[in-house]
């Protein structure tokens, strides 16, 4: 495998996961249709042929079986990488992962480990019906003893689903569908930054956007046509949500004095609100205009013929641009 190469996200994960699975013998692979089929998403595809039924394993239709499996098997010393197929199915392993998985290693006083990683679809613009495209990062957010993380790039992607293997605590690790197929370049030498690590991906001296996932174009798209009108924004990946990092926000904050998050979830109680809460209170002689949010809206996700109306899209993100930069 040369040093660099272009690939989509998908194939960035399978790589990745690939990589984990030839490191470590007790890394494996357990999910619904992820072994012949190779998930729906096609992202260990060609893994069971490979590493076999024992290591890439397919499953019953019970995510909090799944998740029950996985404890047990990480109390004997496995490393089991679960996937969610989509982000609505989580919810059946609600119980196992938040009342168990999470609260596990508080409970033996750090004496037994939990390194599972749960990997979670998540996020719009694929079209797809209810229990299909939504956000639910926001209840393990707020769940102890959870690490929680969202590449927005195939270079993160690989790295990222590799150092949340190698976590000895639970990671859940949400990928935005929509990221899935678009390419970019992978450096299979050295990774961007640290699994839990936010990053700068374009300076800018006006506005400080920060967003996560698959929000990060959307950001970027908004920052190219700011550029065009004279506006200079900062755009942050926060790549971990929790813990998040909060280092690269407030330093950037110090030097724009306004903040804008965005997020595909529901504005309410969320990644974004702990954002805007946590900057006011660390950061407020620093801002020069309230710190705006940009979300989805407090209902469920629409049918897929009014997503693009729920969905932040560039122009949403401009617009609360102009009403920070108006104060």
């Amino acid at each position: 495998m040369s040093e660099t190469t272009v690939l989509p996200m998908a194939r960035a994960l399978n790589a990745g996961l690939r990589q984990a699975l030839i490191d470590d013998p007790k890394v494996l692979l357990m999910g619904e249709d992820i072994g012949p089929l190779g998930g729906v998403f096609r992202v260990t595809e060609g893994l069971q042929a490979e590493f076999g039924d024992l290591r890439v394993r397919d499953t019953p239709l019970a995510e909090s079986g799944i998740v029950g499996t996985a404890i047990g098997m990480a109390m004997r010393g496995y490393r089991p990488v679960i996937e969610i197929q989509f982000d609505g199915f989580i919810f059946p392993a609600f119980d196992q992962i938040t009342t168990q998985l999470a609260k596990m290693r508080n409970r033996h006083e750090g004496q037994m480990t939990m390194p599972i990683v749960i990997r979670v679809p998540y996020g719009g613009h694929i079209g797809a019906i209810e229990h299909h495209q939504e956000s639910p990062e926001a209840y393990f957010a707020h769940t102890p003893g959870l690490r929680l993380v969202s590449p927005s790039t195939p270079n993160d992607a690989y790295w990222m689903i590799q150092e949340a293997i190698r976590s000895n605590d639970p990671v859940l690790f949400f990928e935005p569908k929509s990221r899935y197929w678009p390419k970019g370049e992978v450096n299979f030498e050295s990774s961007a930054a640290g699994l839990h690590q936010a990053r700068v991906v374009q300076t800018g001296d006006d506005v400080t956007v920060v967003g996560h996932g698959a929000m990060v174009s959307v950001l970027l798209q908004a920052a190219k046509v700011a550029a065009t009108e004279g506006t200079s924004i900062e755009v942050i990946d926060l790549r971990s949500l929790s813990p998040i990092d909060y280092g690269p926000i407030l330093a950037s904050v110090q030097k724009t004095g306004r903040l804008v998050v965005a997020q595909e979830a529901p504005g309410s109680v969320s990644i974004g609100s702990e954002i805007a809460a946590t900057v006011a209170e660390r950061a407020f002689y620093a801002l020069q205009a309230p710190v705006l949010r940009v979300s989805g809206f407090d209902v469920p996700f629409p049918p897929a013929k009014l997503e693009t109306l729920y969905l932040p899209d560039a122009d949403r993100i401009l617009e609360a641009v102009d009403r920070s930069l108006a104060y």
